[in-house]
């Protein structure tokens, strides 16, 4: 019969944060995105028609 303890009760919902969660949480801490988008935002093309095309 397996035994479970407080320790592994309060172990057992944690795991080891990947590479994929760690790096943006490491960005963020390095440049907010606040900041970056507000700084990328006058040179992003706009969504919508550019050039109308003229159906004969």
């Amino acid at each position: 019969m397996d035994h479970f303890s407080f320790a592994d009760a309060g172990y057992a919902g944690k795991r080891k944060k990947t590479r994929r969660e760690v790096f943006p949480e490491a960005m963020e801490l390095l440049v907010p995105s606040t900041g970056l988008m507000e700084l990328i935002k006058p040179h992003y093309p706009t969504a919508g028609r550019r050039g109308a095309c003229r159906g004969t």
